[in-house]
């Protein structure tokens, strides 16, 4: 039986449909939240994280009323599949992105979580014009160098192991419940059972929704291969770092120097939480991105 969301009264509130679009070939599948352009106080194109797909920023859209958010599943994630080229490296993602924008959304705020942050820097910085760039969780060091960098090298054992295994083996692997579980249990920091219940949920749903095991190694690789740091100085627009102060892939002080980087970037610190802000403290992320984009304070905060 699925787990209770705590924000699913707030989420029914919002309007969402389903539409899907042609980039280079390919079918991109996203969700439009909120009212339509006109009666949009913003718009804003939300790029969510490794091995995730659009459900995992619905919390945050909650907090978000009156704001139109676009939110695709990435290529070889969720209802998206592969790109038609094969590769999914970091220049075929900012690629996409840049079209996907492009074609549903020119001039639209950008947003990325974890490894959406270092897709949207790295689009940002290469020409995706956009008045603004919101990143939840950014990845601003490099995933070896992190507080649990020994894990990161398991994962990396993990992830070419489910690459090299026979097929089916490998995505069984790759797919196993227990493992799914166990990186959501590390990543979690509320005690709050109901809201663990939830992430938990979330994962066991969602995690595993990746289109094939060699896709899944490809996007492995670019997300530990890359960090924000190499896009900062390029990108020239307002730009807001939300952190999280226990977070395990990039420590606090390795996103306060990130913030140092951008020509004009203000950092929003939320204690008490690690790299699942999107799930455990929504409404503060949210208060931060309505601050930063000057809205009115959300009803009901």
């Amino acid at each position: 039986m699925p787990a209770t969301s705590p924000y699913a009264a707030r989420l029914a509130e919002v309007p969402v449909e389903r539409r899907e679009v042609e980039i280079d070939g390919s079918v991109t599948a996203y969700w439009v939240y909120g009212p339509p352009p006109a009666e949009a106080a913003a718009t804003i194109v939300a790029v969510h994280g490794f091995r995730g797909e659009h459900h995992g920023l619905e919390p945050v859209i909650a907090f978000l009323p009156g704001v139109r958010v676009l939110s695709p599943d990435l290529p070889g994630f969720g209802e998206t599949p592969p790109l038609p080229s094969g590769r999914h490296d970091l220049e075929a993602y900012t690629g996409w992105l840049t079209a996907f924008t492009a074609a549903v959304a020119p001039g639209a705020v950008v947003l990325g979580h974890s490894f959406g942050s270092i897709v949207a820097s790295a689009a940002v910085a290469e020409g995706l014009r956009t008045p603004r760039l919101i990143l939840i969780n950014p990845i601003g060091a490099p995933a070896l160098e992190g507080p649990k960098g020994l894990l990161t090298r398991l994962a990396i054992l993990y992830y070419t192991l489910g690459a090299r295994l026979p097929e089916r083996l490998g995505t069984a692997l790759l797919r196993h419940p227990l493992i799914v579980r166990a990186m959501s249990i590390a990543m979690a920091k509320t005690k709050d059972p109901v809201l663990r219940r939830f992430i938990h949920d979330q994962h066991d749903t969602y995690f595993s929704r990746f289109a094939d095991r060699d896709q899944l190694h490809d996007a492995f690789v670019t997300s530990v291969s890359h960090d924000v740091r190499a896009f900062a100085p390029r990108i020239d627009v307002p730009t807001l770092l939300i952190a999280a102060q226990r977070d395990d892939i990039t420590p606090i002080e390795a996103e306060r120097r990130l913030a140092t980087m951008f020509p004009h970037a203000e950092l929003v610190e939320i204690a008490d939480v690690g790299h699942l802000i999107h799930y455990e403290t929504p409404a503060e992320a949210a208060a931060a991105i309505r601050r930063f984009l000057r809205l009115p304070v959300a009803p009901g905060r």
